[in-house]
């Protein structure tokens, strides 16, 4: 008879099947960490018509218990989409700590793992953190230089000074060092993250990055450059911190060289109507084309046309399509976040110091001009190919198996 697995209470507000971003890692986290625990996953109700539709098509799956809740449609009419998300999460997690209470006592549940949102700084349920918790993969301890930010929008301004200030006043955060001390094990996206730990907590640190590849949903589609056009493309939300700004002024400096360059920018966000400025006032209207979000299969479509993929979030962010390219076999351009790059490598990718703006510019464009070469580019697209196999998402879930069983052990020992 097979040993009974070791059950463990999931909270992760953000997870639907069918998804990029956080919400789609949400997912593959609760998937892959199924096949070796039980478990209880708590999500929001509004995410219930993806789920079990889903479920009912893979069976193979049903075992995982969803818990579902939202406050009631006119206790969060001011919601709309991210407009209001952090407080929303807040007033969820202290809403749902009951049902974490009860369902963790009926069940036997000894183990709570605060999966999404992987932001330390945010709230977690006040029961679930008292008993075994495991707190991760989690960030926000990632700032934006001055420098940098001094070149967005005043809205942004003001939002990267606060979470500067954040950062610098940390030791006086009462619920993030309360946190710290009950945690068990902390799984930290980023070195930096890590960094910022208190050091009588830092023994409970593991780097874990939150991303893998998914392995089937892509193949290694060959680019259509029959016209002679190097087709570069950038995905994620149009947020300032994401570094699009940087990726239209390397492209400039690279199209100045080769005017047979195209990029292509995938996203929707509060950050375009500057950008869009940038490329009119550079004069590339006719090389830089902004699509707007698209449907997951148009995502891969787009991915699969592509020659490059960059990546210049400037903290960890949008590395779903960075591990996408290795799984289809494209080059990538990306600024190092002490997070998930530490995965890539310069054999298969160009990774570029986080040093002055104008630098980061300069690395860029340089890069881009590199893998104009189309014999470079298949050099180390094929050797992204390869190595992406060692990051498939089942391997991730190996991995924190493994984790888990040796925490799980030292405490029992």
């Amino acid at each position: 008879m097979p040993a009974e697995k070791i059950k463990i209470f999931v909270s992760a507000y953000a997870c639907e099947p069918g998804l990029g971003s956080e919400i789609g890692v949400g997912w593959h986290w609760v998937l892959e960490m199924s096949r070796h625990f039980e478990l209880w996953v708590l999500t929001r109700e509004s995410n219930r018509g993806t789920i079990e539709p889903w479920i009912a098509e893979h069976p193979e799956h049903s075992g995982i218990h969803f818990l579902y809740f939202d406050l009631p449609k006119w206790a969060r009419f001011w919601k709309k989409g991210l407009r209001g998300v952090r407080t929303y999460y807040n007033i969820w997690q202290y809403c749902t700590n009951g049902i974490v209470k009860r369902t963790m006592q009926e069940n036997g549940i000894k183990v709570f793992h605060h999966l999404t949102y992987g932001n330390v700084l945010w709230k977690v349920s006040s029961y679930g953190q008292k008993q075994f918790f495991v707190w991760g993969p989690a960030g926000g301890l990632e700032t934006i230089p001055g420098e940098y930010s001094r070149h967005y929008a005043p809205k942004n301004r003001i939002i990267e000074w606060v979470r500067r200030a954040a950062i610098k006043t940390l030791p006086l955060n009462l619920g993030f060092r309360t946190r710290c001390r009950n945690a068990n094990l902390i799984l930290c996206k980023t070195e930096i993250t890590r960094s910022l730990i208190p050091a009588k907590h830092l023994s409970k640190t593991v780097l874990f990055t939150d991303v893998a590849v998914e392995k089937g949903e892509q193949e290694n589609c060959a680019a259509n450059s029959a016209d002679g056009i190097i087709e570069y493309i950038t995905v994620g939300r149009l947020d300032a911190w994401r570094g699009f700004d940087l990726v239209i002024e390397s492209f400039a400096l690279a199209a100045k060289e080769n005017r047979l360059m195209h990029l292509t920018i995938v996203g929707k966000g509060s950050d375009k109507a500057r950008l869009t400025a940038l490329v009119e006032k550079l004069g590339l209207q006719k090389q830089i084309t902004f699509t707007g979000k698209v449907p997951m299969e148009e995502y891969y479509r787009l991915l699969g046309s592509a020659d490059v993929v960059v990546n210049a979030s400037l903290k960890e962010g949008a590395v779903t399509v960075s591990f996408d390219s290795m799984a289809m076999g494209k080059p990538l351009i990306c600024i190092d976040t002490t997070g998930y790059t530490r995965y890539f490598s310069n054999e298969y990718a160009v990774i570029i110091p986080r040093t002055s703006r104008n630098e980061v510019i300069s690395s860029m464009a340089a890069a881009m001009e590199r893998l104009a070469c189309k014999e470079e580019r298949g050099k180390l697209g094929s050797r992204a190919k390869s190595a992406g196999e060692q990051f498939l998402w089942h391997a991730r879930g190996v991995e924190y198996r493994d984790l888990m069983i040796k925490e799980l052990n030292d405490i029992h020992s």
